[in-house]
């Protein structure tokens, strides 16, 4: 079972897969096709990325979406 989404929670982890990765904000963002802003905002749990971004980065980091935007209960 999946718990609601958490807006800290989900910037964490998608800071902590990045910096894994070893690329910047602004890479990332690249990536995804959209603004380093936007990445920014993510990271810092201000805004949960819109479904199609959800699936960019998922896939980016060869992950399933749950482990990035979901927690388990």
């Amino acid at each position: 079972m999946y718990d609601t989404i958490n807006g800290s929670r989900i910037g964490k982890r998608i800071k902590e897969m990045r910096i894994q990765k070893g690329i910047t904000a602004e890479e990332l963002a690249k990536e995804l096709g959209t603004s380093s802003s936007a990445v920014n905002m993510y990271e810092c749990g201000l805004r949960i990325p819109r479904d199609e971004i959800k699936i960019r980065i998922a896939e980016f980091f060869d992950v399933p979406i749950q482990k990035i935007f979901y927690t388990t209960k």
